[in-house]
């Protein structure tokens, strides 16, 4: 039987990294929101911090890595770099408060569900999840520019990618909705299958 990797490796770091990230680039954001030097670097800070998601998942999966830890604070750091960037790109008004509204009650939404699922199995990240946060992450980047400073033809883009995100982040909702009653179902099953220990 092989060992649990440690906690205390670079995936996980990368994720505690990510977390700090969020404070850093929220008060750049809302501090500098008509700067633009200020929201250049404000979209630097975000794709580093977006793309720590993708490099922790990489070095997990290949060095064997991958730790209970990391499933949930992974999801959770993500839901709060981009839940700060939905949040603030509709503070400074940039976005419609009803997207940014619809698209965190369906993130906290499942993240809560996928805690208390863990009493039936870990939840991890499927592969409609995952093009959902590298489609929002793009929707966000083009947003954190500053429509106000590109040319139209980036503001229409910059609208479609933001919907498209808008749209797979309520359809991957309803599809880990759709696991999480399969996989209760099947422990439910499973236990009542299991013999009694009564004699």
């Amino acid at each position: 039987m092989s060992e649990r990797p440690s906690n205390f490796n670079v995936p996980n770091a990368l994720t505690v990294l990510r977390l700090v990230a969020v404070p850093v680039f929220g008060w750049m954001l809302l501090a500098h929101a008509h700067d633009g030097t200020w929201r250049t670097w404000t979209t630097v800070v975000f794709v580093v911090a977006i793309l720590t998601d993708f490099v922790d998942g990489k070095i997990a999966r290949k060095y064997d890595l991958v730790t209970d830890f990391g499933k949930i604070w992974d999801s959770v750091a993500d839901k709060a770099i981009t839940g700060m960037a939905f949040i603030g790109l509709s503070i400074v008004g940039e976005l419609p408060w009803w997207m940014t509204i619809l698209i965190l009650a369906r993130e906290w939404g499942i993240t809560v569900m996928r805690v208390f699922m863990l009493k039936y199995e870990v939840m991890a990240a499927n592969k409609g999840g995952k093009l959902k946060t590298a489609t929002q992450s793009l929707a966000i980047t083009l947003f954190c520019i500053g429509l106000w400073r590109t040319p139209v033809v980036v503001d229409v883009i910059s609208w479609a990618v933001m919907i498209v995100a808008c749209g797979l982040t309520v359809v991957t909702g309803v599809m880990y909705i759709v696991d999480a009653v399969r996989i209760r179902r099947d422990a439910l099953s499973k236990a009542s299958e299991e013999p009694s220990d009564e004699s």
